[in-house]
């Protein structure tokens, strides 16, 4: 293979093993339960050697900080409808999609253990945390700058995103439409 046909593979292999590795948490996530399988669990479904997960990651803690922050960012990503109100119902939805779908609760579930897991788990909820922030105050910054009246980031996630985890965490009924224009209501 010459270097222009290797240049027209984005990702290639390390993006496949990388999917394929995210793949493999969160299915052992669901089946198993945080704290209940191994690097090698891990290697052994994704089909790759322990070595590999371990160069790439270093160890669980981080693979699976990984893993919760490249699900929940790359599957919201922040909305731009030209007002706040649009914005909020917009990322809202896609939230809800995102952990209503087929891995959402096991994301979901991985965030919470690894928010409240110990020294190691507090920095990954840190990060977690912290992405999240971001880039809502992203959405919020655009609001004020086209002279909108926008909340703080904590309410966006206080009146809008903790009442869905929530639901979804203890089976609390479905995310409907209605539901979920609703809490963009009350916030607004």
């Amino acid at each position: 293979m010459n270097e222009r046909q290797r240049a027209r593979r984005p990702g290639g292999r390390s993006a496949r093993v990388g999917a394929e590795v995210h793949q493999a948490v969160t299915d052992l996530i669901s089946e198993r339960g945080y704290g209940n399988f191994t690097v090698g669990d891990v290697a052994a479904r994704a089909g790759v050697a322990d070595s590999s997960i371990y160069r790439r990651w270093g160890n669980l803690e981080t693979l699976l900080t990984d893993v919760a922050l490249t699900r929940l960012n790359a599957q919201s990503p922040m909305p731009d409808t030209g007002s706040l109100a649009g914005d909020l119902r917009t990322y809202a939805a896609n939230v809800a999609r995102e952990i209503t779908g087929p891995d959402g609760p096991a994301v979901l579930h991985l965030a919470v253990a690894l928010s409240s897991n110990g020294h190691q788990g507090l920095k990954a909820g840190a990060d977690l945390r912290a992405e999240r922030m971001r880039q809502l105050q992203s959405m919020l910054d655009r609001a004020r700058e086209r002279g909108e009246d926008a909340p703080d980031a904590f309410d966006v996630l206080d009146h809008i995103l903790a009442p869905m985890y929530i639901r979804v965490l203890f089976g609390m009924g479905p995310l409907t439409p209605d539901y979920i224009d609703g809490l963009v209501d009350r916030l607004l």
